[in-house]
């Protein structure tokens, strides 16, 4: 079964470019740490979501490897730390988890 969790974060638009700036540091921790996903980033073009929204999603073949890389986001210090230098461009932000049918 295939479990596909989603970060939607909404930026404010005149901070785009510092916001995605912070997004790429993010893309480099999950490339250099192994415990961390590494997912996939959208932008939206057209849809529900504005242009000021990033979308973070990976797939997981279960909601304990979901619910694992979860724990791994939460126990890693150089994480926290760039979210604090993200969350000032940040408006809004949730999470999702999807179970596929």
């Amino acid at each position: 079964m295939v479990f596909k969790l989603r970060f939607v974060q909404y930026f404010d638009k005149r901070d785009e470019k510092a916001f995605l700036e912070v997004e790429k540091l993010f893309e480099r921790l999950e490339e250099k740490e192994n415990d961390m996903t590494k997912g996939r980033r959208f932008i939206s073009v057209i849809g529900r979501e504005p242009s000021n929204a990033l979308i973070w999603e990976a797939e997981f073949e279960s909601m304990e490897s979901a619910m694992q890389a979860l724990t791994a986001i939460q126990e890693n210090t150089e994480h926290d730390t760039l979210l604090e230098k993200q969350i000032p461009f940040m408006r809004d932000a949730y999470s999702e988890l999807y179970q596929e049918l």
